[in-house]
């Protein structure tokens, strides 16, 4: 297909999960917005359906497929589906994620499981899934959400900060291994965003202003700043772009 610029995302089909709110809905809209037809992914299917019409009223060509990426038989039948009905899949962007806080005396084997089974090994097994198809095509995206605190560290939630840092080696493997096939594989790193996951965050004035003072931009990020960089990614634009973690954090891990 002949494309008018390299952001062009016509006749091509994206999976997004975690979508329904927050940096993966940007995402999606960033992606629908630019022709793709997006899948919508969350747990929460009335939620899931309220963001699917509220992206169909904006324009953008979207359905919503409800499962759990912790389970790895729904979600990799889910994957199938999608390419099945579509006869393509050509980006797959592992989003969703979870996060549980407690001090280290505290932490049990079950939130620990659940956290890495839902950040980390439903990334691996998604990307299974999702790699057949590319593979037909000789091409395809794959896009995984890591974290600022697989770099820096954070206290208290360790599985989060284990899982995203685990996440940005298992992007440079997939890519080592995908390559070939024509799959890029890459990872984006968001710092402080404006979401509903961060609100008790956001509503903390002393952790407010710490992450204003530690930002060279000294403002917290919007949901879709980072959504252009998934464009990006998932473009023809940046099709020689893998095996990378892209920090979009405002400054906080490169500046002093």
């Amino acid at each position: 297909m002949s494309r008018a610029h390299p952001f062009d995302m016509s006749g091509r089909v994206a999976l997004v999960t975690g979508s329904s709110r927050g940096l993966g809905r940007a995402i999606a809209e960033a992606l629908g917005r630019a022709g793709a037809k997006v899948y919508l992914n969350g747990r929460d299917a009335a939620q899931l359906e309220a963001t699917r019409a509220a992206l169909t009223a904006e324009g953008i060509a979207c359905a919503a497929v409800p499962f759990d990426v912790a389970d790895t038989g729904d979600a990799g039948a889910a994957v199938e589906r999608v390419a099945a009905a579509e006869g393509r899949l050509d980006v797959l962007v592992a989003n969703a994620g979870l996060v549980n806080r407690a001090p280290l005396g505290d932490w049990t084997e079950a939130p620990w499981d659940r956290v890495v089974a839902t950040n980390l090994r439903s990334a691996l097994f998604l990307a299974q899934a999702a790699a057949a198809p590319m593979k037909r095509e000789g091409s395809g995206r794959m896009i995984f959400t890591t974290s600022i605190t697989g770099i820096l560290g954070r206290g208290t939630i360790h599985a989060y900060v284990a899982s995203k840092a685990g996440l940005a080696g298992l992007t440079r493997s997939l890519a080592a291994e995908l390559g070939p096939s024509g799959i890029t594989c890459n990872s984006i790193a968001p710092g402080y965003f404006a979401t509903d996951l961060n609100t008790a965050l956001m509503a903390d004035p002393a952790f407010h202003q710490r992450v204003v003072d530690r930002t060279a931009l000294k403002r917290w990020g919007r949901p879709e700043e980072v959504g252009g960089v998934a464009l990006m990614l998932a473009s023809d634009a940046g099709s020689y772009v893998t095996g990378q973690q892209i920090v979009v954090d405002g400054g906080i891990t490169g500046t002093m």
